[in-house]
C-alpha cells in the first residue's frame, strides 16, 4: 500500500516576502516524481512550480499509485500519462484506488481528478494558482478542459512477458583503433 506524505514544496518559501513570482537556479533539488518540467530541466521556478507538485500528490491520493516508478500493464506511460489517457477516453473512474471502496463521494473525486489535471499542464501559465485550486476544490463553478500535461512520459516498452521485475539491458561498445601514419 502506497502512503503519500506532503513533499517539499519548499520553493514557495524562497518566494516569499517580495514581488518576485519565479526564479532560476543552478542547484535544482526536490523530489523527482513531484517537480514541474521546466523546474527539473531548466532549473526555472515559479509560484506554479509547488502547484504541478500539488497535482501530483493528488492523483497519488486517488490513484493509491506512486508517479515515480509507475507501471501498469497495458502501456508505458507514467502516472500523469495514465490520468491524462483515462481523462481523454471518459474513463476517469478507472483511476481511483479500488481499496478506497464506496468511502467517497464519485462526483467529488472526479472533481479532483480534474483540478490535478489542470494543476499538471505542462505550461505553467496554464495552471491555476494555489488560491484558485482551492475555490475549485470547494465549490462547483465550471472548470477549464485540462491541456497536455508536463512530464506525460512513455516509457520504453517491454517485451511480452518481462515483468517490471525481471528486466534486463543489454550494453555494447564498439572500440576505435587509429594507426598513426
Amino acid at each position: 500500500m502506497h502512503f503519500p506524505k506532503i513533499s517539499d514544496f519548499g520553493l514557495a518559501r524562497t518566494l516569499v516576502g517580495g514581488d518576485q513570482t519565479g526564479g532560476t537556479t543552478n542547484r535544482v533539488v526536490g523530489t523527482y516524481g513531484y517537480m514541474a518540467p521546466k523546474y527539473a530541466i531548466y532549473g526555472l521556478f515559479s509560484v506554479k512550480s509547488d502547484v504541478f507538485s500539488f497535482g501530483i500528490l493528488v492523483l497519488e491520493v486517488i490513484s493509491g499509485r506512486k508517479n515515480k516508478g509507475f507501471y501498469h500493464p497495458n502501456h508505458s506511460h507514467n502516472l500523469i500519462g495514465h490520468a491524462w489517457t483515462l481523462w481523454n477516453q471518459g474513463r476517469p473512474l478507472e483511476l481511483i484506488d479500488m481499496r478506497l471502496g464506496s468511502s467517497y463521494t464519485l462526483s467529488e473525486v472526479l472533481r479532483c481528478i480534474h483540478v490535478s489535471l489542470l494543476c499538471v499542464q505542462h505550461h505553467p501559465e496554464d495552471r491555476p494558482t494555489m488560491a484558485s485550486v482551492l475555490i475549485m476544490l470547494g465549490s462547483e463553478i465550471p472548470l477549464a478542459q485540462p491541456k497536455q500535461p508536463g512530464f506525460f512520459i512513455e516509457t520504453e516498452s517491454l517485451e511480452a512477458g518481462v515483468s517490471p521485475g525481471n528486466q534486463s539491458s543489454t550494453n555494447k561498445i564498439s572500440i576505435t583503433l587509429m594507426e598513426a601514419c
